[in-house]
């Protein structure tokens, strides 16, 4: 596939994963499933595995973004090392291209924590675990983590 096709195929990717985030939500998971739709190499173990990774791991916003999670994971479906594997070296390959994405995201969106892309995108955190607070966060982002889930599912199928 040449690199005018993976963009095309990054762009329909981006559709996709920013529309099952707003029915769905869960981003981690919305990345994964349309990468295993658009590219492959993505089993249903994977993305399920995911679940708990969302809103920063766990819904408490401390850790990495959902959406970019689900892009480090793909990476890694792809690149990682097998567990077969363990002692052959730390496959570094995986690692920088785990970097490339990381610091790709945090030059668009301003950081890589959920805490840190909720204040970008609101203004402020919110409690994901109070519902009033889950409401707030679910209205005063917008499309904006769709934004996130899709721009990160679109580098992950061109990096692919």
């Amino acid at each position: 596939m040449d690199s005018e096709e993976k963009m095309a195929l990054g762009e329909q990717a981006y559709e996709k994963a920013a529309r099952y985030e707003l029915d769905y939500g869960c981003c981690p998971q919305c990345v994964l499933a349309t990468v295993q739709e658009t590219v492959g190499g993505i089993d249903d173990q994977t993305i399920k595995a995911s679940h708990g990774l969302s809103g920063g791991g766990a819904l408490l916003g401390e850790g990495v973004c959902g959406a970019l999670t689900g892009g480090l994971m793909a990476l890694s479906a792809k690149y990682g090392r097998d567990r077969d594997r363990l002692d052959k070296g730390r496959f570094i390959n995986n690692f920088k291209k785990s970097k490339e994405l990381t610091e790709r995201f945090r030059a668009e969106f301003g950081g890589v924590t959920c805490r840190e892309l909720q204040r970008q995108f609101t203004g402020r955190t919110y409690d994901m675990w109070n519902a009033g607070e889950y409401k707030a966060f679910d209205q005063a982002r917008g499309q904006q983590c769709a934004r996130a889930t899709g721009t990160v599912t679109k580098w992950v199928v061109e990096m692919l």
